[in-house]
């Protein structure tokens, strides 16, 4: 499937591009100013996995791949983004093309870290923010209609069902809130997905506390972020970016250390990657042999058809039946042909639903 990747967004100065440094290790500029970075950064990071790590121990292949994420650092947004004040609509357009929204918002307090509005609020920082994807989903949904109203008018159903559920998503944002949590069937979902409005997006509250709060990752500012998240049903990931940048330095057993001597069994970096794969509704199978083990990025729900097109297209047309492993099983028995022996190897068809963590072998006509 295409890469998928999230968006980094937030105001000036809260941790985005320190963030964005210690996910990919590509050095983008970390000014004390807004604006200081321009152009979206791209970073592609590996999905953690230890599935991988123990079949490569078991199989020893010549070559490893891990699932990645595409993480686009853009630049901070401030008030009036929406009217294109600070590059808003060029910073509003790079969000537009990003499948996930990673939402830093900063709950900390550093006299000598400038806030762009002179006070840190991390419910406040939201506000802003959603209020500009707000407006500009506002805008959007104006456009539409007034593009679509010639044919709506006439005999195109799909124009007239089309603007019906702008209609109805238009009175939503003019209440300042987003698409999130607007409540719609998946037929009027299907009718519009094409537009990809930003508020409609899965995010991610990314809450960057300082190294005092460290290894709870709690405090009152983070608390508030919690309660706000609440109302979006989203997920909220403490990190400490600074500390974070730090750790991406250092290598396996380095960083290990590191992280143990803060009294953390696991990086916020890596929380933060798999929380993203789970928002976006992602799962892994696996493929395992002497050439290469691999993890393979798929939707949750799909065939072994669809699953296999990920490989190579012709695989879905082709496909005839997938030999399905789990990954307890061979972890447990240590090799394909043990679980063969077993009796734990299943033939599945065409309508099999893929799980995370299946070992996949796609036999195909062709």
């Amino acid at each position: 499937m295409a890469g998928l990747s999230c968006g980094i967004v937030g105001l000036p100065n809260v941790g985005k591009s320190t963030l964005f440094n210690a996910i990919t290790k590509a050095g983008a500029e970390a000014a004390n100013y807004p604006f200081c970075t321009i152009d979206p950064n791209v970073g592609v990071v590996t999905v953690p996995d230890a599935r991988v790590e123990r079949l490569v121990e078991l199989v020893q292949p010549k070559n490893t791949q891990y699932a990645t994420i595409e993480f686009v650092d853009i630049a901070g947004l401030v008030r009036g983004a929406s009217k294109g004040e600070g590059r808003g609509n060029q910073f509003l357009d790079n969000i537009h093309h990003v499948d996930a929204i990673v939402h830093v918002v900063r709950c900390f307090q550093n006299d000598n870290v400038v806030h762009v509005d002179g006070k840190v609020d991390p419910v406040s920082d939201i506000d802003t923010i959603n209020l500009e994807l707000i407006l500009a989903d506002l805008d959007r949904c104006e456009k539409i209609i007034e593009r679509l109203a010639k044919k709506a008018k006439g005999n195109d159903a799909n124009a007239k069902k089309s603007v019906e559920v702008i209609k109805k998503m238009a009175a939503h944002l003019e209440t300042n809130l987003s698409l999130r949590v607007l409540e719609l069937t998946d037929e009027e979902r299907d009718t519009v997905a094409e537009y990809k409005f930003l508020t409609d997006k899965p995010i991610i509250y990314v809450a960057n506390v300082g190294e005092d709060d460290l290894p709870d990752m709690d405090n009152d500012m983070v608390q508030k972020v919690r309660d706000f998240a609440k109302t979006e049903s989203a997920e909220v990931v403490p990190v400490c970016a600074a500390i974070e940048e730090e750790i991406a330095q250092l290598d396996g057993d380095e960083a290990s250390e590191f992280l143990e001597s803060l009294g953390l069994n696991e990086s916020g970096l890596d929380r933060l990657i798999k929380r993203s794969y789970e928002t976006l509704g992602l799962i892994t199978y696996l493929t395992a042999g002497e050439v290469e083990v691999r993890a393979w990025t798929i939707r949750e729900g799909w065939t072994a058809p669809q699953a296999a097109s990920v490989i190579h297209s012709d695989f879905e047309k082709l496909f005839i039946r997938a030999e399905v492993k789990n990954f307890a099983d061979f972890d447990r028995l240590g090799s394909e042909k043990a679980v063969k022996e077993a009796g734990l190897m299943r033939v599945e068809g065409k309508e099999y639903i893929v799980k995370d963590g299946d070992i996949m072998l796609f036999l195909n006509g062709k």
